[in-house]
């Protein structure tokens, strides 16, 4: 590192992906006491971003260029090495391979709002920069079994997926004997697969697209169901289990999809809301009956926290996990990359890695669709 500058993607409005501007003198901030400075080597994204860039994610935001500020330097999933460390940090050391948590200040337990202003990507700025400071409690370490890109993918999709899964589960870990229901093919549906899979439960998907629905079978979706061909996908899903419901559902349409999920699910199954990709403008319909029908656990959630992060990365590796990814971009193609994702054409994780290259050099995108490994009970 011979500069006290860098590039980095900055926000210079909200009014969707076409507004970031790539900023070449942010400058790099050197960690002080407790802290490391991480060279950032992938990142990857998720709807999140596609909100925050459109101003739809609850503010503050970091250098709000609405407020007279620079613009925030957006993505909260990043991985990277470690250059240089502050005082009073004996944990970590240059060279190390590590990626951010989510919740830089969530480390266990119940979530507080005194933890919400590290958020990365919001409150704080993000990742997509090639430096960025992390305090030294709010790093994980990445397995020898996972490149940068694969890493990336973890603290947000991945660690919802587990933290619905194996982290809340009203008291009984998921194992052989459940079904999990998981709408759509993006990143925490494919995790959802993945560590489903490795628990041993049954998987039923739905997507509008018979495409992404057989490279889910391919690894390892046991049912998949088309929901634009078949309009009443919930009750479909019931059947599937010889009419006991299922045990999880991984709730990514919102409003507009929770009456199907509730159709799909047992009594005293759970209903894990994550999303609202499907959007929010449906008719009104008696939420609470069904609910109360079913007696069904109904929870959101915000990710997880750094501790539930740790053992999601252990399970990665123990059960020799390899995240999906869809395509990986070069950095100076991050507007490429938020396309992409706002097309809604990927099945698994975008990736943009840490490297520029002049137009005549650059590949075509990378595509990578890894088979899961599929074991009795996951390693946890």
């Amino acid at each position: 590192m011979t500069s006290n500058v860098q590039k980095a993607w900055r926000l210079a409005a909200h009014d969707g992906p076409h507004s970031l501007r790539l900023d070449e003198a942010t400058p790099i901030e050197k960690p002080g006491a407790g802290q490391v400075l991480v060279k950032i080597r992938a990142v990857s994204l998720n709807y999140r971003d596609i909100m925050v860039s459109k101003g739809q994610y609850p503010p503050p935001y970091a250098e709000d260029v609405r407020k007279g500020g620079k613009g925030l330097i957006p993505v909260s999933d990043g991985a990277g090495e470690i250059v240089q460390v502050g005082d009073n940090v004996t944990e970590w050391k240059v060279g190390d391979r590590v990626l951010g948590a989510f919740h830089g200040d969530w480390l266990e337990g119940d979530m507080t709002p005194e933890v919400l202003p590290a958020v990365v990507g919001g409150a704080s700025h993000g990742v997509l920069q090639q430096y960025r400071v992390f305090n030294r409690w709010s790093i994980v370490k990445i397995p020898q079994s996972l490149s940068y890109e694969e890493a990336s993918t973890l603290p947000c999709a991945g660690l919802t997926a587990w933290h619905a899964l194996r982290e809340q589960t009203a008291g009984r870990p998921l194992g052989p004997e459940d079904t999990i229901l998981t709408i759509g093919t993006g990143g925490v549906s494919l995790f959802a697969i993945q560590i489903a899979r490795a628990s041993g439960a049954r998987v039923i998907v739905t997507s509008s697209s018979d495409e992404k629905l057989a490279k889910c079978k391919e690894l390892g979706a046991t049912d998949t169901i088309n929901y634009q061909k078949t309009k009443n996908w919930g009750e479909e899903a019931f059947k599937l289990t010889n009419g006991r419901g299922v045990d999880h559902v991984i709730e990514l349409g919102g409003f507009a999809t929770l009456q199907q999920s509730l159709a799909a699910l047992k009594i005293q199954g759970q209903v894990h809301i994550i999303g609202f990709i499907a959007g929010s403008q449906v008719e009104p319909y008696d939420v609470s009956f069904e609910i109360f029908k079913k007696a069904a656990h109904v929870r959101s959630y915000l990710v997880g926290h750094k501790k539930g992060l740790e053992r999601f990365v252990a399970a990665i590796e123990n059960n020799k996990i390899k995240p999906v990814i869809d395509r990986v971009f070069t950095f100076d193609q991050a507007k490429d990359a938020y396309e992409y994702l706002l097309s809604q054409k990927h099945v698994g994780k975008i990736v943009i890695k840490k490297t520029f290259l002049p137009e005549r050099e650059r590949k075509p995108a990378e595509k990578n669709f890894p088979l899961v490994e599929v074991g009795g009970g996951i390693r946890a």
